[in-house]
């Protein structure tokens, strides 16, 4: 486990682990938005049907995102269980306690992130 004094890690796991079903809430409620679009140009125009299709691509670029922001959320939590939380996996430094309360999925110090 980890020996950092400065971190409340059971705030840190509420935060993750609500951040992640929001996520997956949201997931489940645009599951629509990601469908097929009907080829049916007699109940939809063609240009109706050109904005269905920008809607479900933006939708999808959208899912994408959330999969990659749950993939972090899934990682931080693992590292929380293993004892690696707040430590950067390049250089094993801390991770400033500043930079993980804006973003606790973060893995890298910002010396090794940019």
């Amino acid at each position: 486990m980890t020996d950092r004094k400065d971190l409340d890690l059971k705030m840190f796991r509420a935060a993750l682990e609500q951040e992640r079903a929001e996520l997956l809430e949201l997931a489940d409620t645009t599951e629509g938005d990601r469908k097929p679009v009907e080829l049916d140009q007699q109940s939809v125009g063609r240009l109706s049907r050109m904005d269905a299709m920008q809607a479900q691509a933006m939708s999808k670029a959208l899912d994408g995102r959330r999969q990659g922001r749950l993939l972090m959320i899934n990682t931080a939590l693992v590292r929380l269980e293993e004892g690696d939380f707040g430590y950067c996996e390049a250089c094993d430094e801390d991770i400033p306690l500043k930079r993980l309360e804006i973003d606790p999925a973060v893995r890298r110090c910002v010396k090794c992130a940019g």
